[in-house]
């Protein structure tokens, strides 16, 4: 048996919500789905297997979450999304209490992705 877990982002702007995941972090847009002109916009954007849905539907998910994910080259990632030019977030590498390494980016809705690289995988 598989599982994927998907979580729901609230997002409140279409324009920065593509410039922070699809420009910054590098995401795909897979989908989009309006019910009808002018209303708030669902969609999907993923990397490899990590997938997000991001929604202005107020009544999908709450701004401010925060999401942890397991990397296996947090340096990569990390040297990957720095190399952009995004002026509104310029995360580090920090040692986690934990013992694992990770850093955090903040998406312009306080919705928190934390990418992790276990200590021992």
């Amino acid at each position: 048996m598989e599982f994927q877990t998907i979580p729901i982002l609230r997002i409140f702007d279409e324009g920065k919500a593509k410039e922070f995941y699809l420009d910054f972090l590098g995401m795909s847009l897979d989908w989009e789905h309006r019910f009808e002109v002018n209303f708030p916009i669902y969609m999907q954007v993923s990397k490899g297997n990590l997938v997000f849905h991001l929604s202005e539907h107020s009544g999908d998910c709450t701004p401010g979450s925060k999401v942890f994910v397991n990397v296996s080259d947090l340096a990569a990632l990390h040297h990957e999304v720095t190399s952009r030019p995004y002026k509104y977030s310029k995360p580090e590498i920090e040692q986690a209490p934990w013992g694992d390494r990770c850093f955090t980016v903040t998406d312009p809705f306080s919705n928190r992705v934390l990418f992790n690289e276990p200590a021992n995988p």
